[in-house]
């Protein structure tokens, strides 16, 4: 290293002396180069004139490695060859792309396809599905309120109801199977014979009023009707009701189809006088609502995109300040996205939410190849070298570290493939990642050599072409303070420094988990901000928010309000089996609503009761193998379920109850205040306290699933891209360099970027979710491409004579400035992902603009103090002595 004087140290010339340039000896690592290049040579460049540059021509041939010798004279003699091998590829590409193999996906079920409660889910659908062939498919939900803002229960809102399922029922091409609604179920008390929509209507219009408040009141005792909380059976009246559809799809329709016959539905609802979508009626489906999801992505691109597309625009012109260079930076940008879209549609990898946050992870390392690139060129044209010279030096320079960065970028993206949630994120971030290796260290030079060449003898003026950062300018002054801080106090800096990382990283272990339909649902602050906009970027209208605000606010009820316990046991035929559902639904958790001292619970017992209140013949079943009176048959219930499935509740009774006897479900409703992770415990609890062989599941078990697996994956690919990066980067350095700390020195400001971002989410309260589960493994990857950049800098400065302190002071001018102006491009142009729709992207963006802020403040500021306090550990000067001089010079300068 150097003397306090910045001389070198002696121990410095006794190891490994590198022999060239440092690219090779990283090369041969890989088998693919042999040897190192000259500092400031270059492979066959030509002059500006295209003859072969006086450097190039003295090289002997033997010198250049394998990679080098075949990369930069194709770069500097045949620019225009490369440029258009690189477009024809991207012409192939853009055809997969255009071809979208892949599909898209949206919404929860991209992440919980494949979790193992999905599976015990799917399972039990399909024992219904198969023990009752004609039940439907899917369902839809109308939520129905008087225009007026009366009672939703009086006779001409009932009447409405019966016309609405009427006509849902008759409609051909429908496949509607089942309708029910308050309206249905109060006609059903005025005549228990009247079982179509139409006869139920006659019932309903020829009773009286006293007859209606009598059956409204009975419908409620017996059957419980579905209408707001608001509802007493005094009053007869509610707010809001609900109307059930059941749809008879088969097992293979997919979402469109489903979401067509509820478009259909919608459309009916719309005919009938009274009836408005847009106002008083609300329908709400599974399949209306990853349709609205798509949507809400395409509203949220139409705005987001194009506002972080002006924003780099503006800022890589701040960069560049030239317009060749700025359109050769954002055709290889383009380039980059259409290469990966391309390759996900070639490998069948659809299009999801989770992908959507590789592109600007793409964009941010393309903005940072892009600039070190045309910077550091700018460097060597300024001190007089040619074209073809300038070019071979900075691919010869910046070549190895943009390798390294793909790299270990690449082995932090790969680490994702430890979870099965993040598997087709990781696989695209590393493909699209050694796209932009490959479009901005061949093609962007080559096309930068071959302008520039065009350029050159024309009076096409010159803009902007002095590099970023230089000594004379604001930024060249500001960007050394690390330096500074490094030559005054660099040990009690790095202490503090350290300390701050572990306080963040110890802070930052109680971040929130969160997974859940709402979290793709969008904040209505940030659409009443889009519906300001001109009108083709305003968003479309979401039913979803007025159907959460209707189950939260008039039905006491949460989204996914249910947890299901699965039994599937051959015990259920057992005399004991229906007393042993009753007995678990009796002084439940807290975290499930109750009727009384029981769980609020649907269940064949359930089915039971109902069929018995409005059928003598079956209740008199049903009592005559009931030995105590308490009205849950305990001897020969195989004969209560063979009446049960005989009677016109046989298909209700298959919703609960497989034909076999073999298995039933239970769904629990859960308390509106109850925490997600309180409702699944107390799921899982009932479930194994009963007698029968039981598994918790629906939905919310499956979403907790997937929170729990989100986790641990996190931590996993945090732990499996460390381990690699610090591998990678060790061998790198030992094999450049011969000396492996260069890359334990590389880690140090990367790991306290990870330790303020995972600080930083609990601070800002943004929770840990599929969405953004990789961004503490891809941190690290974008710290590394920082400290990388940083660090091989230095070292080819360190590695030419200068002192440790010089050579920091212009690395921090020349490729902090790069760095700089890599920063603010990408944390400004990426950062405006904050204003979408979709909370997820809202926080994702938060995040990626702190991660790049973190690498590059921690790479300028940190970085000097860790490379001096090696030096002076290596040199034997660290002691406490040296610590006090330190500290009273820094309390002198600052007197």
């Amino acid at each position: 290293m150097s003397d306090p004087d910045g001389s070198r140290d002696d121990r410095s010339r006794d190891r490994p002396a590198a022999d060239g340039d440092g690219g090779s000896r990283f090369a041969s690592l890989f088998g693919f180069l042999a040897s190192r290049v000259p500092f400031g040579g270059e492979a066959d460049g030509n002059d500006t004139d295209g003859t072969p540059s006086s450097d190039s021509s003295s090289r002997p041939a033997e010198d250049s490695d394998p990679f080098t010798r075949r990369v930069n004279p194709l770069i500097t003699d045949r620019p225009w060859t490369i440029v258009l091998v690189f477009l024809l590829v991207t012409g192939v590409f853009m055809v997969g792309a255009m071809a979208g193999g892949g599909g898209q996906e949206a919404g929860t079920d991209q992440f919980t396809e494949d979790s193992d409660a999905q599976d015990a889910f799917d399972e039990m659908q399909d024992n219904f599905e198969q023990s009752d062939h004609s039940s439907g498919g899917t369902s839809a939900q109308l939520f129905v309120t008087d225009q007026n803002d009366g009672n939703v229960l009086s006779k001409p809102n009932l009447l409405r109801m019966l016309e609405f399922q009427d006509r849902v029922e008759t409609e051909d091409g429908l496949r509607v199977t089942s309708t029910t609604s308050p309206a249905s179920l109060v006609a059903t008390q005025l005549d228990p014979e009247a079982t179509t929509a139409e006869q139920q209507y006659r019932e309903i219009d020829r009773a009286s009023p006293r007859q209606l408040e009598a059956a409204i009141a009975d419908a409620d005792e017996t059957a419980g009707i579905p209408v707001s909380t608001d509802f007493t059976r005094q009053s007869a009246s509610a707010d809001v009701a609900q109307i059930a559809v059941t749809y008879d799809t088969p097992p293979a329709s997919d979402t469109s189809d489903n979401a067509h016959l509820q478009f259909r539905t919608q459309e009916i609802a719309d005919e009938i006088d009274g009836f408005d979508t847009g106002d008083n009626v609300v329908i709400w489906g599974d399949a209306l609502l990853d349709e609205e999801v798509v949507q809400l992505l395409g509203d949220t691109s139409i705005v987001v995109f194009p506002a972080a597309m002006i924003l780099i625009l503006f800022f890589l012109l701040v960069a560049y300040r030239d317009p060749i260079d700025l359109g050769l930076g954002l055709m290889a940008l383009v380039m980059t996205l259409i290469w990966t879209f391309g390759f996900m549609g070639i490998a069948g990898i659809p299009f999801s939410d989770s992908l959507i946050t590789v592109f600007p992870l793409l964009l941010a390392v393309g903005i940072d190849f892009g600039i070190h690139i045309i910077n550091r060129y700018r460097e060597e044209r300024a001190e007089g070298k040619s074209i073809g010279d300038s070019m071979g030096i900075t691919t010869g320079q910046l070549t190895t570290a943009l390798l390294i960065v793909t790299l270990t970028t690449v082995f932090s993206f790969m680490a994702n493939l430890v979870s099965d949630i993040t598997q087709d994120f990781g696989i695209v971030a590393a493909a699209g990642i050694i796209f932009t290796f490959l479009i901005f260290s061949v093609f962007l030079p080559a096309g930068k050599v071959g302008l520039d060449r065009l350029r050159e003898g024309t009076r096409f003026p010159e803009f902007g072409t002095s590099p970023l950062g230089q000594e004379n300018s604001v930024m060249g002054n500001v960007l050394p303070v690390g330096v500074h801080i490094a030559r005054t106090i660099p040990v009690i800096f790095l202490v503090v420094i350290l300390v701050v990382g572990a306080s963040a990283a110890a802070y930052g272990t109680g971040v929130d988990t969160e997974f859940d339909q709402e979290a793709f649902f969008p904040d209505e602050d940030r659409i009443e901000q889009y519906e300001s906009l001109p009108g083709p970027l305003q968003p479309s209208e979401y039913t979803f928010m007025a159907v959460l605000d209707h189950l939260e606010e008039d039905f006491d009820q949460s989204l996914d309000g249910t947890v299901t316990i699965y039994v599937e046991d051959n015990d259920l035929r057992s005399d004991g089996a229906l007393r042993e559902i009753d007995r678990t639904l009796q002084n439940p958790p807290d975290a499930f609503a109750t009727d009384g001292r029981e769980a609020d619970a649907d269940t064949i017992l359930g089915v039971i009761d109902s069929q018995a209140a409005t059928d003598p013949e079956f209740a008199a079943t049903r009592d005559r193998y009931d030995s105590n009176g308490d009205e849950i048959p305990d001897r020969n219930v195989d004969a209560v379920y063979d009446a049960l499935f005989d009677s016109s509740a046989g298909d209700e009774a298959a919703g609960r109850l497989t034909t076999d006897r073999s298995a039933t479900r239970i769904d629990v409703r859960i308390d509106v205040d109850a925490e997600q992770d309180e409702a699944v415990a107390a799921g899982r609890a009932t479930a194994d306290e009963m007698a029968l062989d039981a598994t918790a599941t629906g939905q919310l078990v499956i979403f907790e699933a997937v929170i729990e697996q989100t986790l641990e994956s996190s931590v996993n690919s945090l732990i499996v891209a460390f381990l690699l990066t610090m591998i990678f980067l060790v061998l790198s350095y030992w094999t450049l360099e011969g000396r492996a700390i260069y890359g334990v020195l590389n880690l140090v400001p990367v790991l306290l970027a990870v330790a303020l971002l995972a600080g930083s989410m609990r601070y800002f309260d943004v929770p840990l979710t599929p969405i953004n589960a990789p961004i503490l493994s891809v941190s690290i990857g974008l710290g590394v491409d920082y400290t990388v950049h940083f660090m091989h800098r230095f070292v080819d400065e360190y590695e030419n004579g200068n002192g440790v302190h010089e050579s920091l002071l212009v690395t921090v001018r020349g490729t902090g400035g790069a760095l700089t102006g890599s920063m603010l491009t990408t944390v400004t142009g990426l950062g405006v992902l904050y204003v979408a729709l979709i909370p997820l992207i809202m926080e994702f963006g938060l995040l990626l603009a702190l991660g790049v802020f973190y690498a590059w403040l921690t790479s300028i500021v940190v970085l000097p103090s860790v490379i001096v306090v090696w030096d002076q550990y290596e040199r034997g000067a660290l002691s406490i002595d040296g610590l006090r001089d330190d500290l009273t010079d820094a309390i002198s300068s600052n007197r």
